[in-house]
């Protein structure tokens, strides 16, 4: 493990209204999951109103969440994230897969199966993205596996159009490949889909990414998404499509899930007349600390 880069997330979400309204519960996933190569060094988060009960939980995947709840009407809820953390990168990752896991096709071992269910399911399966799969098998039928997420991920990369999108939700993986651009949320979906057509394990990451000065990755500015597939030997793997990146480099880690939309990074209720919503804006920046 290399020497850790220390970096801040700042994480703010604003909504504003015309007039006062009250506030059901709402649910964040801004605090980064610690690991050997992440270690959280400071934590804050700021909420005005303030709620009345705020109370932290880990959900099915072992993510933090927060929980608040409020009683106060008011015109603004603010949610502000501030973590300092140390990020171990491994810049060019050597993974060792397990010899049975290293050729694709391969069968994970029983074990591995019965706790990968949800990771092989599919949630929108069409033909076009099994047979754009395929596309990426080589002529004999088996293929490096290595080499086969890498093309797979950098195909993304080079021949699909990044376009950012405020707005909640994913498109699903055939409308994706149809239209060949997309968010970074809708990317991950589709190779999430890709692979698990061929009959891979893969779950969906959210999580912040780190922009370097000069540097042309995309999804900064904003919460990004990526997705992780089980290779035997290896563990979880992270792969980025947006930005062809294999391994940690540059990515924070904040919720896994099975799917998008259980890793929400905020979510909630308001009560109010419909007209009252005005906006929401969301600000994130990702620096190197001193």
């Amino acid at each position: 493990m290399n020497t850790p880069q220390r970096l801040t997330v700042v994480h703010q979400s604003v909504y504003r209204y015309s007039e006062p309204v009250r506030f059901g519960e709402h649910r964040m996933m801004f605090r980064p999951r610690a690991s050997h190569d992440l270690r959280l060094l400071t934590t804050q988060l700021l909420i005005t109103p303030t709620p009345d009960r705020l109370h932290w939980l880990h959900d099915l995947f072992d993510n933090s969440v927060a929980v608040a709840t409020f009683s106060a009407e008011a015109s603004e809820l603010l949610f502000r994230s501030e973590v300092t953390l140390e990020h171990y990168e491994a810049p060019l990752p050597d993974y060792s897969l397990e010899r049975y896991a290293s050729t694709w096709p391969f069968a994970y071992t029983n074990e591995e199966a019965s706790n990968l269910v949800n990771a092989r399911s599919r949630q929108f399966p069409t033909d076009d993205v099994d047979e754009w799969a395929r596309c990426f098998i080589g002529p004999g039928g088996s293929t490096d596996t290595m080499t086969l997420l890498r093309g797979m991920t950098l195909e993304i990369k080079n021949s699909f159009t990044y376009m950012r999108r405020e707005e909640k939700g994913v498109n699903r993986p055939a409308e994706t490949l149809r239209s060949r651009s997309g968010s970074c949320r809708d990317f991950a979906v589709l190779m999430m889909d890709a692979v698990r057509s061929l009959g891979l394990a893969a779950r969906f990451v959210s999580g912040y990414i780190f922009v370097p000065d000069h540097d042309a990755t995309l999804g900064g500015g904003a919460t990004h998404a990526w997705l992780q597939i089980y290779l035997p030997g290896a563990g979880w793997v992270d792969f980025d499509p947006t930005n062809s990146i294999i391994g940690n480099r540059h990515l924070i880690r904040v919720a896994v899930a099975w799917n998008s939309d259980q890793a929400l990074p905020l979510w909630g209720t308001w009560h109010g007349a419909m007209h009252s919503f005005r906006s929401l804006k969301v600000d994130v920046s990702v620096t190197e600390a001193p």
